[in-house]
């Protein structure tokens, strides 16, 4: 029974945590958190870890959407209107992706200037001033990895939209002219389309490595 009690107080507390996120109730959601056990270092690395999960679901999905886009060249007119819709279909969820992925990274920055501000803030209690400099400086270190990551992660970002703007122009002028012109013309941005993705991916590869990177010092920094 007082298991079940507990459990359900859990469920609650999360209940209300996940409302003040949605409503952008940010300092409400960390300490309702954080009155549950989950702290903003928590969170830091959480948010870290579904970033890099959303790139990398990103990078495939574009990848996909590539092979769809190269595949149009090779059809029969006959078979166009068929391979719109496929092409469509990965159009609308690489657009998906990328707002998986500009969404958490907004997380990300969030959850890390309220991690960071309150550990500047608390630096101030210390009246050991050896503790004090300790904190202080695995605080620089924190800040100096998260730069890098946020860096990686937005330069990924950056080179989403050019990529989806070419899908998203292509998909259309397929749309518009289902006839041998439209392959001309996807034919023609092939090797420029190839070009971006491949940029992208990379990008995406970088950020990635740089969550895993922080995520692990993270966790070095905890144990320690």
């Amino acid at each position: 029974m007082t298991k079940n009690i507990s459990r359900y107080r859990n469920s609650i507390v999360l209940l209300i945590a996940a409302t003040l996120l949605l409503l952008g109730c940010q300092p409400a959601y960390y300490y309702t958190m954080e009155k549950f056990g989950v702290h903003k270092r928590d969170l830091l690395v959480e948010w870290v870890q579904k970033a890099r999960d959303s790139q990398e679901e990103a990078k495939e999905q574009f990848k996909s959407a590539l092979e769809q886009f190269s595949s149009v060249v090779n059809i029969e007119g006959g078979q166009l209107q068929e391979k719109y819709k496929q092409l469509n279909t990965q159009f609308e969820a690489s657009e998906s992706k990328a707002e998986d992925v500009h969404d958490r990274i907004a997380k990300v920055e969030d959850v890390a200037k309220a991690l960071f501000r309150e550990w500047e803030k608390e630096l101030k209690q210390y009246s050991n001033e050896k503790m004090r400099k300790i904190s202080q400086q695995k605080l620089t270190d924190t800040q100096q990895q998260y730069a890098k990551l946020i860096s990686a992660m937005k330069r990924a970002e950056k080179n989403i939209e050019p990529v989806l703007s070419t899908f998203r122009d292509q998909v259309l002028f397929l749309k518009h002219n289902l006839n041998a012109q439209a392959i001309s013309s996807i034919q023609s941005e092939l090797l420029s389309v190839e070009s971006d993705v491949a940029l992208l991916i990379s990008d995406m590869e970088a950020s990635i490595q740089e969550a895993d990177t922080f995520i692990r010092k993270m966790s070095q920094q905890k144990v320690s």
